[in-house]
């Protein structure tokens, strides 16, 4: 059996392909697209806290902020990581021996004022001299306005 110039049994070569075939490309696209639409709200993890609105001027934040959290049921959080209000200072140190960062303190609208400042005197006995209270932004309301 001779073989013949244009191939096997004289049927010729295919052509060439001259284009790019992006369907498995735009297969894959979609499918990250998916997974990503998907983890990226799990990967942002925050507690529920209903703050109070407040018509201050906005102020710029540090790259790092350390936020203590008050719950409703008056759990208290730093960052994400529920602490126990007797280990408050002590969880404070372990992250960060620096007492002179800013501490941002986050308190439910419904927690009451005195547990707000218990908060508050634990973090200036334990050395945090530099605290801001956290607040929604929001327009100012009239003095008379109910909330």
């Amino acid at each position: 059996m001779q073989l013949s110039q244009g191939g096997l049994d004289g049927l010729g070569d295919l052509p060439e392909a001259n284009e790019i075939n992006v369907t498995p490309f735009i297969d894959v696209m979609l499918v990250l697209l998916i997974i990503f639409m998907v983890a990226a709200p799990l990967s942002t993890v925050d507690l529920a806290i209903d703050l109070p609105v407040s018509g201050a001027t906005p102020q710029r934040k540090p790259d790092k902020p350390t936020y203590v959290s008050i719950k409703p049921g008056l759990g208290v959080a730093i960052g994400e990581r529920l602490v126990d209000r007797a280990d408050l200072v002590q969880a404070l140190d372990a992250a960060d021996r620096n007492k002179d960062r800013v501490i941002f303190v986050r308190a439910d609208r419904t927690v009451h004022y005195g547990e707000l400042m218990e908060v508050l005197e634990m973090l200036r006995s334990g050395g945090y001299g530099k605290v801001k209270l956290v607040a929604l932004e929001g327009p100012p309301r009239p003095a008379g306005a109910k909330p």
